[in-house]
């Protein structure tokens, strides 16, 4: 059925996808089918199918057959397109990496027979409002609006936005969470919708409130070098206690400046202690995450970062989207998600980003007030505790533009890219990242700082029975404590005959004992 203008398609097989259905490929993924566009295939694929069936998985919305969009043989394909762009923008949401590739695919006198299909129409307005908006030029001929009450660019039943601003000349409320140097999306999934509902940030400082100020502060220190620690072994680092302290004490401050590149370049340096080896500063040659071939050294990339030549437009985009999220009353975790990941994508730095891709999200929940000012969350120990989701998680996104970056390899067996890649890096689903934050930060806030918090008024219960008894000094109830930790409840026959020899068999048992009544229920 797919001729020189039809875009819906029949395929049992999609992509390397099974069809859950007998039906039709529509929306996004039949245009960019269609038109062979450069770009991969929504996460979600929508299918029509032949039957009155109506439900989604995590890679497929399907729905009756009375959904089918009008593609007939008496329509020209601009007409096919436009009726495929009206069903994504209904049940879809915006893929501003398709609008994208449609700016350039068709002339300029194309895309405006396209929104002249219903000049008036919300559609069309919706269509031409982003037509304009990502090219930067308005389409010649068409005039501004003006009898048309306003409609929302963004459907929030399917996406996430903010507030937005009026377009007078489209008659739109731009709502869309960036701008076009830098806008990712985030799609409304059950999951998603129930852990902004639950509201979990508000039951987070109610608890914390329940805990006294002197345990809550130590708890705080420790949570941030614990959260240090995490970051440095995530990358496969094992940092001295005061490196990590140091990137620990600059986690503390997160939020406390606005972002700006003078501010990302501070934090690298924090980072990046010994900077003999690492060119500081953004990135002024290729880049990729991965392996190198151990007999010819030639690169095998995971992960493809930005060409060093888009960096600052990127960067740049993202900090005013920073701005812009931090400033409307869009969700801090989704907001999080959308920096954090769009920087460790970017990958702006040649080193150093995968611990500023994590210090972003503690600066977006700071600015955002989603913890309690002076308490970090420590979300490296999750990320840590989740590590090979994370991977996923990032591959996700990275893996399937591999097949559409071109490069070669350099004389020092780094990658030089060849082709326009900047829209891959400005334009992307974020949601299953933002998913996986949602549970790093609803991991941290049910499990790993009610733990930290129990734990240390365990030790203060311990330390007061062996002050009590033995009168000892608090860095010898530290020592014990460690030592007591490190044998399951037990002081090894070592420590009893060196650092604790004063103490008796019958007092090594007292202390055993009461250790393992107040740890370990």
């Amino acid at each position: 059925m797919n001729n020189s203008t039809h875009f819906s398609q029949i395929a049992p097989i999609f992509h390397g996808k099974q069809c859950p259905e007998k039906g039709y490929i529509v929306g996004y993924a039949a245009i960019i089918e269609k038109l062979r566009l450069p770009i991969p295939i929504p996460y979600q694929i929508t299918l029509v199918c032949n039957q009155n069936k109506n439900y989604e998985t995590d890679n497929w919305r399907v729905l009756p057959k009375s959904y089918l969009p009008e593609d007939n043989s008496e329509m020209t394909e601009i007409e096919s397109l436009y009726k495929q762009l009206v069903f994504a923008l209904k049940y879809e949401g915006i893929n501003l990496l398709v609008y994208r590739k449609i700016t350039q695919h068709y002339s300029a006198e194309q895309l405006k027979n396209l929104v002249n299909i219903e000049p008036t129409g919300q559609y069309s307005r919706r269509i031409w409002f982003l037509i304009e908006w990502i090219t930067g030029k308005q389409l010649e001929g068409k005039e501004d609006l003006t009898r048309k009450s306003y409609v929302p660019l963004v459907d929030e039943k399917l996406q996430f936005a903010v507030l937005g601003e009026k377009s007078t000349r489209h008659l739109v409320i731009n709502n869309l969470p960036g701008t076009p140097e830098f806008c990712p999306l985030v799609r409304k999934t059950p999951k998603l919708e129930n852990y902004i509902q639950t509201q979990f940030s508000e039951k987070n400082r109610l608890y914390l409130n329940d805990i006294h100020k002197d345990i809550l502060q130590r708890a705080s220190s420790f949570l941030l070098l614990k959260d240090s620690k995490a970051s440095f072994t995530i990358e496969g680092e094992s940092p001295k206690a005061k490196r990590a302290a140091r990137w620990g004490q600059a986690i503390g401050q997160a939020g406390s400046k606005d972002l700006s590149f003078e501010e990302l370049a501070r934090l690298q340096q924090i980072v990046i202690e010994n900077d003999r080896f690492v060119e500081m500063g953004f990135r002024k040659k290729g880049g990729f995450v991965g392996e190198h071939d151990r007999t010819t050294g030639e690169p095998i990339p995971e992960h493809i970062s930005a060409r060093w030549q888009d960096i600052e437009t990127l960067m740049a985009g993202l900090i005013t989207t920073n701005k812009l999220l931090t400033e409307d009353e869009f969700d801090a975790v989704l907001a999080a998600s959308m920096i954090a990941f769009g920087f460790v994508f970017i990958h702006p730095f040649e080193d150093g980003n995968g611990r500023i891709h994590r210090y972003l999200i503690h600066h977006t929940l700071a600015k955002k007030n989603f913890s309690q000012q002076g308490i970090i969350f420590p979300v490296s120990a999750s990320i840590l505790d989740h590590i090979d989701d994370y991977r996923i998680i990032l591959e996700k996104y990275s893996h399937p533009l591999l097949d559409y970056i071109e490069w070669r390899e350099t004389e020092d067996h780094n990658i030089e890219v060849l082709n326009d890649t900047i829209d891959y890096y400005r334009y992307f689903d974020i949601t299953p990242q933002a998913e996986f934050l949602y549970d790093c930060v609803i991991d941290t806030i049910e499990n790993i700082i009610p733990s930290e918090v129990s734990y240390l008024g365990h030790y203060d219960e311990f330390k007061r029975f062996v002050d009590d008894e033995f009168e000892m000094p608090d860095k010898m109830v530290a020592l014990l404590v460690r030592f007591l930790e490190q044998n399951n409840g037990e002081l090894s026959k070592r420590a009893r005959e060196k650092e604790f020899e004063a103490l008796s068999e019958t007092e090594v048992h007292q202390i055993e004992m009461r250790y393992n009544e107040i740890f370990k229920t």
